[in-house]
Parts: C-alpha cells; structure tokens; sequence
C-alpha cells in the first residue's frame, strides 16, 4: 500500500470535507493565511496531522499541478459502508459480526487487530474519522495483507454509530478491565466488539452506551493485555460460540 496525493487548495479542502480518509496534510513553510489557514483550521478540528514542509517536496509531489503550497496524504483504501457490511453478513448467511475501534493511534496493533479480524470472519471493521490510526503502510505491513481483504468502514461519531447499530439489531460488547468475563457473555447473535484506545480503554461515554461490558480474566498483578491481544480473543471467542472454527 502507498499513499495517494491530493495537490492544491480547492482539491485539498474538497477531501477534508468528504468521505476519503486523509492521512496527513503537508502545508509549504511559507505559506500563511486566507484558504490555507482554514485547511490547517478544518485539519485540527478533524484530528489531521499537518506537517510543514519545503516548497521543493511539494514541487516533487505535485509533479506538473499547481500544488499552491498544500496537499493531502490520502489512503488508497476502498472504504465500504455499514450497509454493505450488513449486506456481506447477509450473503453468508450470518449474524452481523462487526468490530469497532475506538481512538486506536498504534498502527502495529491496528494492523495486528485487522490480521485477526480478517482470520476470525470479522464482517467488518469501523473506524472513526477523527483521532484514529491513518492506514498507512505501517498498518499495511502489519496486518500482513489483510488490509486488502477486510471490509473498512469510515464512520463519524462514535455514540451515533453504536445507536445505529441497537436499531439493527446488534448487541454492543465493549472490552474492558472490569467487566463480565468474555466468555459468559452470548455472542452468538448480531454483536459489535467495540476496542478502546491504547492505554485509555473505552471512552466514558461510549462505554455508557454498550449492552455488555466483556473482559478477560488474568492471573497476573497490575498487567493487561494489549488491544490487538485482547481483540484477537474476544473475535476468536465468538467464532467459538458459534461453533465454526475448525475441527
């Protein structure tokens, strides 16, 4: 996986407001004012890195373009709906089983989360726009190639998309410390796992919002599990419960 470039401030300020996921958004060191300061603005408020760079590397990405001392670091990927993800269940004859990463910022475990995802049947996986892992290359590598393979759905709001999803149907189990034990739990019908960030765990108010509060009991003292780990045995948990893993 590379990423993609998008040069000059029209363009740029377009893929801010719609639907593609930006990476990082490189500004020229002297550039100041008018559209580009309500880049930078729109950035922050997105939750978009914006690196200040030399004009002769914007030179080397705009190629023959007019870059006017902007451009945006998209990802290549070809995010899907929550429909599709839906619809994907559906084709398999299955209950919805969806994932949802909440302000994870590693790209080795996000990378990790989606390897397993993608060996566990995962449906789908849902990222929020703002404060999230860019999909890069380091995200690329990490999950060996599954990133290709994985059904990837930008979303906005986290609380909205968790009610969205009630409405459908699904149980909501978000992973924490001090919750039910994983496996007591029934994930055998339409359930989303939701993976708070590193360190951080669920935030307050989505954890507020889940139907199940999952953890996974540990012997040891004053340690817990990263959240790639943590994934991996909840979403391997539900292929249990659903009695498809092979025998």
């Amino acid at each position: 996986m590379t990423e993609d470039f998008v040069v000059g401030r029209n363009p740029v300020m377009e893929v801010l407001h719609g639907k593609r996921a930006i990476n990082k958004i490189l500004v020229q060191d002297t550039a100041d004012g008018g559209s580009v300061g309500k880049i930078i603005a729109a950035a922050k408020e997105y939750g978009i890195i914006v690196e200040y760079v030399k004009k002769e590397k914007l030179d080397k990405l705009g190629a023959k373009l007019r870059h006017q001392g902007v451009a945006a670091m998209v990802s290549p990927v070809d995010f899907k709906t929550i429909d599709e993800v839906f619809l994907k269940a559906a084709d398999k004859s299955e209950p919805p089983f969806i994932l949802l990463l909440d302000g994870l910022q590693d790209p080795q475990n996000v990378g990790a989360i989606l390897r397993s995802a993608d060996a566990a049947g995962v449906h789908g996986v849902l990222l929020p726009k703002r404060r999230s892992c860019s999909l890069n290359t380091s995200v690329a590598k990490s999950s060996a190639g599954a990133i290709e393979h994985v059904s990837l759905v930008h979303i906005g709001n986290v609380g909205n998309t968790i009610e969205e999803l009630k409405k459908r149907g699904c149980w909501i189990v978000g992973a924490d410390m001090d919750g039910e034990v994983f496996y007591n739990i029934d994930l055998t019908g339409a359930v989303v796992l939701v993976i708070g960030a590193e360190g951080k765990g669920l935030g307050q108010l989505v954890r507020k919002k889940c139907d199940f509060i999952a953890s996974i009991p540990m012997k040891g003292q004053g340690v817990s599990l990263n959240a790639s780990v943590a994934g991996a045995l909840l979403m391997y948990e539900v292929l249990r419960q659903r009695k498809v893993v092979d025998k």
